[in-house]
């Protein structure tokens, strides 16, 4: 089994970062393959709505001159999903929302190919927003035919400045059961499918 992390954060070691990798090492500890993919690492372009997606079907984009297909072929190879962003103006990212977009069209023109594959979310907020970003992406999951993974709470952490993550015990908490219950829910399903 295989989950992929989606860090929505240009910080590549950030809160929203350590909140992810948190996740992952939980569900390392039950034998999940892992990949943390920052977004902010490689070149995005937006979506033009040039719909060309909808006339191939082949859940592919057109743009070929980004990195979107090559994440979107690791999603696809993958059992599961982390989406994780920090709030910007009490909204995900930009690049977080280029990035759902962009896979978004091309999933859904190709028979909702992202459909029952296990979804998790993370929101990193300042002080505030943290719910509104956590309800957009679950939504994403859900709009998708997603199976959105089970918590103990809304895994919403609160880390102001680098390195506050770690005052948020509870947020800590949350984290590491996110990635229990999500480990425990695509074991369940692979037991299912035998």
């Amino acid at each position: 089994m295989r989950v992929i992390g989606i860090n929505g954060s240009p910080r590549i070691i950030g809160n929203t970062s350590t909140a992810l990798n948190i996740v992952l090492d939980e569900l390392e500890k039950e034998g999940i393959e892992t990949e943390h993919i920052q977004l902010f690492s490689r070149e995005l372009l937006a979506c033009n709505a040039c719909m060309s997606c909808s006339l191939r079907g082949d859940g592919r984009c057109i743009n070929e001159n980004d990195a979107l297909n090559e994440y979107l072929d690791k999603i696809l190879e993958a059992d599961g999903i982390i989406l994780a962003s920090p709030v910007y103006y009490g909204n995900m990212t930009s690049m977080m929302k280029i990035f759902l977009e962009r896979i978004g069209l091309p999933s859904k023109y190709a028979n909702n190919q992202l459909r029952r594959k296990v979804g998790a979310v993370i929101a990193v907020q300042g002080r505030q927003g943290g719910l509104s970003v956590h309800g957009d992406l679950v939504n994403f999951l859900l709009e998708n035919q997603m199976v959105v993974c089970p918590s103990s709470g809304c895994v919403v952490v609160t880390a102001e400045k680098p390195s506050d993550l770690d005052k948020d015990k509870l947020g800590i908490r949350l984290l590491q059961d996110q990635g229990r219950e999500m480990a425990w829910l695509l074991q369940a399903l692979r037991r299912n499918d035998d």
